[in-house]
């Protein structure tokens, strides 16, 4: 277990709860990331909202009562209800501009808490991560490539809206099969190495499977389970079985702190629990951090599939 007196840094004026190795707080990541100690975190996983206004209160209340605001209420596909989503194609220009300055200003936040070498792992959507992936690169990351989540969302594949008899041989877009989650890195002191930097820092690698092999960058993943989503409801809730191979990822030596600044439920840090990692995971909204101080160690003793045995974490 983690000693409390790691989190000390990181402990500033906002709600937290310590569970295990995690550090869980109730704060804005802005305002937490500009505070804490530079250079202190070895690395981020993280699923960061897009629409950037699509968990503010009055989008969330549109979508609880069925209106959708942002969100796009979908209907049943072939026997199947399809939970809201973020409709991300209906977002103008001027609020494109707004993503990409979201994430530009978050980045530099990020390039300021990392130590140098450190990843950041960001989970995207195939709208937006070409805004989203550049923004981060602009900002002063490396970017490292991708890793392709492979899974049937139900996403996409519609008719045309009200014009589903009129065209039943066309859809408006593909049926989504894959997530990108652009991969980050720290750009390393001039003239280090990354055995340099893995010697000082624990950073600038990812760490490969118990059996010897690399961190691969196409992951088969199932969709999140009813028993994970009966423990966190939250919308954009990623899968154990998936989490858990990014996370063992993020720490190349196995030692340092995981951060998930836009923490949700608290899957992530779930996660990282599961593969006994120190994480701290900062969640905005009330309801979102409540349910992570229930959620993260429910989560986190879920049991091992055959993707974590293949990590050697069952």
């Amino acid at each position: 277990m983690t000693p409390p007196h790691v989190f000390a840094p990181f402990i500033l004026n906002d709600e937290y709860k310590i569970s295990g190795n995690s550090l869980l707080l109730q704060a804005n990541c802005f305002e937490w990331m500009a505070q804490i100690p530079p250079e202190s975190i070895h690395a981020i996983v993280t699923d960061p909202p897009y629409g950037v206004k699509e968990y503010e209160p009055e989008q969330l209340e549109k979508r609880s009562n069925g209106n959708g605001g942002i969100w796009r209420i979908p209907p049943s596909f072939d026997g199947h209800t399809r939970a809201p989503l973020p409709r991300f194609t209906a977002l103008n220009q001027e609020e494109r501009q707004k993503v990409q300055q979201y994430f530009y200003d978050w980045a530099g936040l990020a390039l300021r808490v990392l130590r140098p070498g450190g990843h950041i792992f960001l989970a995207s959507n195939v709208f937006l991560s070409q805004i989203v992936f550049t923004a981060v690169a602009d900002a002063g990351f490396e970017y490292r490539g991708q890793v392709v989540r492979l899974v049937r969302t139900l996403r996409g594949g519609d008719r045309p809206k009200n014009a589903e008899a009129e065209f039943p041989n066309v859809c408006t877009m593909p049926r989504g099969c894959y997530e990108p989650w652009g991969i980050f890195r720290k750009p390393l002191p001039q003239e280090m190495t990354v055995a340099d930097c893995l010697r000082t820092s624990q950073t600038g690698g990812l760490r490969r499977k118990p059996d010897g092999k690399p961190f691969a960058d196409v992951i088969e993943s199932e969709r999140t389970p009813q028993r994970e989503r009966t423990i966190a409801d939250h919308p954009s809730l990623k899968p154990q079985s998936f989490l858990r191979q990014i996370v063992y990822a993020a720490l190349p030596l196995g030692e340092g702190i995981v951060l998930d600044p836009f923490m949700g439920s608290g899957s992530t840090v779930a996660a990282a629990e599961a593969v006994g990692y120190s994480s701290i995971g900062v969640e905005r909204l009330s309801n979102y951090y409540e349910m992570s101080v229930h959620a993260v160690p429910r989560l986190a003793e879920i049991p091992t599939t055959e993707q974590q045995l293949s990590l050697g974490l069952a």
